[in-house]
C-alpha cells in the first residue's frame, strides 16, 4: 500500500516549565496577557506532522513518501528519515528558507504554549501529487496532515479531483483556517483524524453536526488522551479502544502523530480498524515516554510483548505477522 504523507518538516524545540500555566493568568486580565516563563531546558529534536508520522511507519517497517518543503539544512534530517525506511524523494527543497521551527513550553501537567515558524513550508503549495504517483506507481492513500494551509487545499483537491484516498488531518490548522476551508479539508475524507477537542472545534467551525460529519467522511479516528481512541462509521456502534499502558510520561510532543503512524501502518497491512487503534494507542504510547517525537525505538520483541500485555495474544499475533522493522 502506497501512501504519501503530506504536512510539516520541522525541528522542535521543546522546553520545560516548572509549575502550571494556569497558576499565571489572571481571570480578570485575560484580554491582555503578558507572560514570560523561566523554563529549565531546552532539547532541539527533529519533528514536523509529516515527518514524525513517516518515521513512525518507517519503524514499523513500511516505506512511507514524505511530502513537503524544507530548507538547504534538511541534509542531516533526510540522512536520519531515510536510514529508518522513510522515501523523501518527493521533499522540495527551498532554495531561500529554513526548514520549519517548532517552538514549545509545557507544563507540569503536559499543558502546551507552542508557536510555530513556518519558514521553507510556506512552498509546498507549489508540490503537486500527480508527478508522485507517477514516481511511485500511484497512490493508495494520501495523509493531509497540517501544513500551509494553501498546501492542504492543494492536497485535498487534487486528490479528490484525481479519485484518489485522503485522510485528513487539520489538527493544529484549525484555529487558523475559517470554516469553509475546513469544510474543504473533511468532505469525502476516506478518514477523519482528530482529538475530541479537535472533533469540537471542527463541529464548531463547519456548522456540522456529529451525524452530518459523519456522514461525509469513512472512518472517523477521535483519540482522547489517557482515554485511549474511539472510531466512528455512519450507521454503526462506536469503537472504543482503551490506551496502552505507558512506563511514565516524559513530554507529549508528538503522541498524536505516533498514533496516527501506528494507526496507518496497521491500515496498510490490512487490519481491522480495532487493531489499528491498537497499534496506533501502543505506538503513541512510545513517544509519551520519551522527549521528542523522534527519540523513541520499536523493537519487535518489546513491541509485540507489550501489544500483548495491553490487547491480547491475538492482537500481537496478528501484528507481529505484519510488522517490520528498521533499525538505523
Amino acid at each position: 500500500m502506497r501512501i504519501a504523507i503530506t504536512g510539516s518538516i520541522a525541528t522542535d524545540h521543546l522546553m520545560t516549565f516548572p509549575g502550571r500555566f494556569g497558576d499565571q493568568l489572571i481571570a480578570e486580565q485575560l484580554d491582555r496577557v503578558s507572560l514570560s516563563f523561566l523554563v529549565d531546558e531546552l532539547q532541539i529534536r527533529r519533528g514536523g506532522c509529516a515527518a514524525n508520522i513517516a518515521f513512525g511507519m518507517g519503524c514499523l517497517g513500511l516505506t512511507p513518501i514524505l511530502v513537503g518543503a524544507v530548507g538547504t539544512d534538511f541534509a542531516d534530517y533526510r540522512s536520519w528519515l531515510e536510514r529508518h525506511g522513510v522515501d523523501c524523494e518527493s521533499v522540495h527543497i527551498s532554495e531561500v528558507h529554513h526548514t520549519a521551527r517548532f517552538l514549545c513550553t509545557t507544563d507540569e501537567d503536559h499543558n502546551q504554549i507552542a508557536s510555530f515558524y513556518t519558514g521553507a513550508m510556506a512552498e509546498a503549495r507549489e508540490i503537486e501529487l500527480r508527478p508522485i504517483a507517477d514516481r511511485v506507481g500511484e497512490l493508495d492513500l494520501v495523509l493531509v496532515s497540517p501544513n500551509d494551509p494553501a498546501a492542504m487545499l492543494r492536497h485535498t483537491d487534487e486528490a479528490r479531483t484525481r479519485g484518489i484516498p485522503f485522510a485528513a488531518d487539520p489538527s493544529q490548522q484549525l484555529a487558523r483556517m475559517p470554516g469553509e476551508e475546513i469544510r474543504r479539508l473533511v468532505d469525502g475524507a476516506a478518514y477523519l483524524f482528530s482529538n475530541d477537542y479537535e472533533l469540537g472545534l471542527i463541529a464548531q467551525k463547519t456548522g456540522w453536526s456529529d451525524e452530518e460529519i459523519l456522514e461525509r467522511v469513512g472512518v472517523r479516528v477521535t483519540t482522547l488522551g489517557p482515554k485511549g481512541v474511539r472510531i466512528d462509521r455512519k450507521g454503526e456502534p462506536s469503537l472504543h479502544i482503551s490506551p496502552a499502558p505507558e512506563l511514565g510520561k516524559a513530554d507529549p510532543t508528538g503522541v498524536g502523530d505516533a498514533f496516527r503512524a501506528g494507526f496507518l501502518s496497521a491500515l496498510a497491512w490490512g487490519l481491522s480498524l480495532e487493531r489499528c487503534g491498537q497499534v496506533g494507542n501502543l505506538t503513541a504510547t512510545h513517544v509519551l515516554e520519551q522527549v521528542g517525537g523522534q527519540e523513541y525505538e520499536l523493537g519487535q520483541k518489546v513491541f509485540i510483548e507489550r501489544l500483548s500485555a495491553a490487547y491480547g495474544q491475538a492482537a500481537a499475533d496478528e501484528v507481529a505477522a505484519h510488522a517490520r522493522y528498521h533499525y538505523a
